[in-house]
């Protein structure tokens, strides 16, 4: 077993630096949860149900079945299958720790170990490149970047700041594909040297707005590696910013709730904000959720901004003062026009990009679509916050098929129209839970589930709220039903291969202390510092399900831990893993995770797991990224990763004038978030 890194001393949840939970959420933790209702969480629904454990026992191996409804969650469960997991240094483990690179197929590679190095450390045999940097030019006439000569007038041309969420979409160009990029938030106190955040200049504010929102840039492909590089000017190259213009569509488009003084319609927003993860379509255009939003917006008072988390006096940025839009007394129905997800046409230049509002307004950490077997469109997202809910939508109308202009402004209308659910959970084992997060007798956490319908266009299922009501306030429509409460539900993935989906509850370190809830089979440890990922089957494999099985895939944290948990997989075999947060899938069905504020010792890190087969929970690190930097948005290809390194450098008393980290240019050069692309020094695909 590989040792691990001293604790690292934090006051923050999560193990985030002051500095990121200053600058990334207006912390959010250190706030009153915005959910007070008085929902059951999952151990009080579960409290008041019969146990099912003697109807599981008897499939051990398949250990969430037909009392779900009739779903099946993957095949194998290895902690029922002890006597065939060869034991510790088998040649087909690769031995303790996993140490060589034997390991299931797209995960052959040799693990990196746990570390503080300021780099971006891959395994042997890798190697990689930086893609693009924060204030790279990619539009026509973008000056070259500047740290110590910033304009808005340039950033709105360059690379925006702290990227997250990448896809990747063919282009018929020889080489080429098209990179789309969010960029969540800014850094003030990193990007510009003397900074008083008491008294920002406007000149620092629009810069700060123009490296917001979304970069579309080309990128070419190296034929005899996996290196990228970006393609500056471009026709398709493009940049969103905070001052961009969005469309409102869907149902809850023109409602009063969404009117503001410079809007009279409710139908034209300016800018995108805190754009975390999103999701690629199955039609081409790719999803970008509005989360931590209500850290911009001054001077919330109602009921709705508390539920919100809107701050109750001025912002940390001071956005207020230079547009009364971020202001609430001013404008109280500007930030109901954000936490919406967005739909934008990477292909189209000149397109409005669109906040879909049938989606529902909440902290959107991601939006994943699959389709119904008749072709309907269903997106997953999960609203980051403590204590709030899981959701989906599921379309009414099917796509089309080809990319001729009458497809695509069909597919252009598929979030407009369908049914808002938010998730009700159930667990089988309520009195095997003592917050320790010691297994069930039944060997697993696991259960069931309902999808609670909200509402459909212009009809609601809530009874007392209108549908404008339910889509702008979605929140408080998911109290009135009775949603299950969650540790932060962040980025959630669909198997392509198995339709299993896969939800990342990051953490949740206030679970259990005084007047909040204690553990729970969904969430099985108090004071939870290390996160989970929660494995979904819908009824019959049917995306458009009213109902479901779900079981823990993963407890992390340190493997010696005995409340850890890896699909029970041997965790003398497995690296350590601290705080979940997006996900994604590479080529052969494994899941790949990136980290947020890992509370290991180690910096953040990717890491690969197997998800079926005899090696399911087999998880693996890939690679590490800088100090005070977030592994963010993750691309698994053949032959190359790509992931975005998101605030490196944010670390307590950082500025720029003390960095604390030199990546990625070296000693005496600005801290910049950038894209990277890690690929086999042989040319050959990843972990294979």
């Amino acid at each position: 077993m590989r040792r691990i890194l001293p604790l690292l001393s934090s006051n923050h949840a999560g193990g985030r630096s002051a500095l990121t939970c200053r600058y990334r959420c207006g912390d959010a933790c250190f706030h009153e949860v915005p959910n007070t209702s008085d929902n059951e969480y999952a151990g009080d629904v579960i409290a008041g149900t019969l146990s099912r454990r003697s109807m599981m026992r008897t499939a051990a191996v398949v250990t969430v079945a037909t009392a779900a409804g009739g779903a099946v969650i993957a095949q194998s469960a290895p902690s029922a299958q002890a006597a065939a997991v060869p034991a510790a240094g088998d040649a087909r483990h690769g031995g303790p720790g996993g140490g060589t690179a034997g390991g299931a197929r797209g995960l052959r590679f040799s693990p990196v170990e746990p570390n503080t190095a300021d780099k971006v450390t891959v395994p042997a045999g890798y190697t990689q490149n930086v893609v693009i940097r924060w204030g790279e030019p990619i539009l026509r006439g973008a000056p070259a970047f500047d740290a110590d000569r910033q304009t808005a007038k340039a950033q709105a041309g360059q690379f925006g700041y702290n990227n997250d969420f990448l896809s990747l979409l063919p282009l018929r160009e020889h080489g080429r594909q098209v990179l789309v990029a969010n960029h969540e938030y800014t850094d003030e106190v990193l990007m510009f040297k003397g900074y008083d955040a008491a008294n920002p200049t406007r000149e620092q504010v629009e810069i700060a707005w123009a490296a917001h929102g979304l970069s579309v840039v080309v990128v070419q492909e190296e034929r005899k590696s996996g290196r990228l590089t970006p393609v500056p000017r471009h026709w398709l190259n493009r940049r969103l910013t905070a001052t961009s213009e969005f469309r409102l569509t869907g149902p809850a488009a023109g409602s009063a709730l969404l009117r503001t003084s410079a809007d009279p319609t409710g139908t034209k927003v300016l800018g995108t904000l805190n754009n975390c993860a999103g999701g690629t379509t199955p039609w081409g255009t790719t999803l970008h959720g509005e989360e931590n939003f209500n850290q911009y917006f001054a001077n919330g008072t109602s009921a709705t901004d508390k539920r919100y988390g809107l701050t109750t006096g001025a912002t940390e940025r001071k956005w207020e003062r230079f547009d009364k839009r971020f202001d609430a007394a001013q404008e109280p129905n500007e930030s109901h026009r954000f936490g919406w997800v967005v739909e934008l046409d990477p292909y189209d230049p000149d397109s409005t990009p669109r906040k879909r509002t049938a989606l529902g307004r909440f902290k959107h950490e991601a939006a994943e679509p699959r389709l119904t077997r008749d072709g309907r469109p269903v997106v997953y997202m999960g609203d980051d916050e403590r204590f709030d809910y899981f959701y989906k939508f599921v379309s009414s109308k099917r796509m089309r098929k080809g990319d001729s202009r009458a497809a695509r402004e069909h597919n252009l209308t598929l979030l407009d129209e369908g049914t808002l659910y938010v998730a009700k959970l159930t667990g089988d084992s309520p009195q095997d839970i003592d917050g320790t997060g010691k297994l069930p007798n039944d060997g697993e956490f696991d259960g069931s589930g309902v999808w609670i319908p909200l509402a459909t266009g212009d009809v609601s299922h809530v009874p007392g709220m209108t549908a404008e009501e339910v889509y702008v306030f979605t929140r408080l429509a998911g109290d009135k039903v009775g949603a299950t409460k969650m540790d932060r539900p962040e980025d959630v993935e669909p198997s392509p291969r198995t339709g299993r989906v896969y939800v990342a509850l990051t953490n949740n370190s206030s679970r259990g202390k005084s007047g909040n809830p204690g553990a729970d089979e969904a969430n099985p440890r108090n004071l939870n510092k290390h996160g989970q990922i929660l494995e979904l089957a819908e009824h019959w494999d049917d995306p458009s399900s009213d109902g479901f099985a779900w079981r823990l895939f993963l407890v992390a944290g340190d493997p010696e831990d005995p409340a850890t948990y890896f699909a029970g997989y041997p965790k003398e075999k497995v690296s350590p893993i601290s705080c979940p947060d997006n996900v994604a899938f590479d080529p052969h069905g494994n899941l790949w995770i990136s980290t947020d504020g890992a509370q290991l010792g180690s910096h953040d890190g990717l890491f690969g797991v197997a998800t079926t087969g005899e090696r399911r929970g087999e998880l693996k690190q890939f690679l590490t990224v800088p100090k005070g930097a977030e592994t963010c948005g993750p691309i698994i290809q053949d032959r190359r990763v790509l992931v975005a390194v998101q605030h490196p450098g944010e670390v307590d008393g950082a500025t720029v004038e003390k960095p604390a980290s030199e990546w990625p240019d070296g000693p005496g050069r600005v801290v910049r978030p950038s894209v990277v692309a890690v690929y086999r020094k042989d040319g050959r695909d990843i972990g294979v």
